[in-house]
């Protein structure tokens, strides 16, 4: 994935704001991949996705935008 296709410099992975019973939905480009309870289950979802390497990828704001709460949290909101 190139976190500027098309031109654009939007972070291609997106973990949306906690939910009201806890958990991240998580997308790629729009595709939802999952709901995570924990960074484990983000990386999980993008090694599946095709990233084997998602774990160095967390914290690099070209590859994930933390919508909403602290980044790495996953409580309910």
């Amino acid at each position: 994935m190139n976190a500027r296709a098309g031109g654009t410099e939007a972070a291609p992975v997106v973990v949306h704001p906690p939910s009201g019973t806890g958990g991240r939905r998580v997308t790629v480009r729009g595709q939802i991949l999952g709901l995570a309870h924990a960074d484990a289950d983000v990386v999980e979802f993008l090694r599946q996705a095709g990233l084997p390497d998602a774990d160095g990828l967390l914290d690099d704001p070209e590859w994930v935008k933390w919508r909403g709460g602290q980044a790495h949290e996953y409580e309910a909101a």
